[in-house]
């Protein structure tokens, strides 16, 4: 990479948010420095360039920050044009836009609660979460990703999913994407899964299961994962 355009990535090994950099910068195929954050003893740097959030990811573009994991996958796309993640109709682009929203603001949410909840709770989360699912897999209609037949920006936004269901229902036992009630969804999630680009960069498996069972433990003390 030419010296104008240095770039460096602050990120953790396990972050779903950082990995959507990661993915976005193969597709584009740029090259970029890794930085490695411990989020509980956070580097100067880290702090310097995100003084607001001081969390990852965060990429630095010739000196300069970019911070927040959406805005970050639109500034790549806008800077670099090359194999665009973003449609090119302006009505579709702010769907994407949307429905990526929909997804941190609602979707992350309700999942979580599914595998957090009370088992007195759980069914009335599972259905929420359901309901809220089944939109999603409305926008997948005849296609095999968001995106159409390549893998986009809304794809990429909703990858945490695909990794971040299975450790979870595998520490439950809870099924919650199937394909018998999402099939649109369960066969997008195996599309992304199986695309090479995706699948070098995912985190350790086991050290993922320990994480997320180490998280659900502090949530449910008394009765462990359930």
């Amino acid at each position: 990479m030419a010296q104008e355009e240095q770039l460096k990535l602050f990120r953790t090994w396990s972050s779903p948010f950082a990995l959507r950099v990661v993915w976005a910068l193969k597709i584009k195929g740029l090259e970029y420095e890794t930085v490695f954050e411990d989020i509980t003893n956070k580097s100067p740097s880290l702090l310097h360039y995100n003084p607001i959030h001081k969390k990852v990811p965060v990429l630095v573009h010739n000196g300069k920050p970019i911070c927040e994991s959406l805005v970050i996958l639109e500034y790549i796309d806008d800077t670099w044009k090359e194999n665009p993640l973003l449609p090119l109709d302006p009505y579709d682009k702010a769907m994407a836009r949307f429905w990526a929203k929909f997804g941190d603001d609602k979707i992350m949410t309700s999942v979580w609660s599914v595998f957090i909840a009370k088992r007195e709770e759980q069914e009335e989360a599972i259905a929420k979460a359901l309901e809220e699912l089944n939109f999603i897999e409305q926008q997948l209609k005849d296609k095999k990703f968001f995106n159409g037949e390549k893998i986009g920006y809304l794809d990429i936004a909703y990858g945490w999913m695909v990794n971040l269901l299975s450790i979870l229902e595998e520490i439950t036992g809870v099924e919650l994407v199937d394909a018998e009630k999402l099939p649109l969804l369960s066969a997008w999630i195996q599309n992304f899964s199986d695309d090479p680009v995706i699948k070098e960069f995912w985190p350790p498996r086991d050290k993922m299961i320990l994480k997320f069972q180490a998280m659900l433990d502090e949530y449910l003390p008394a009765a462990g994962s359930k």
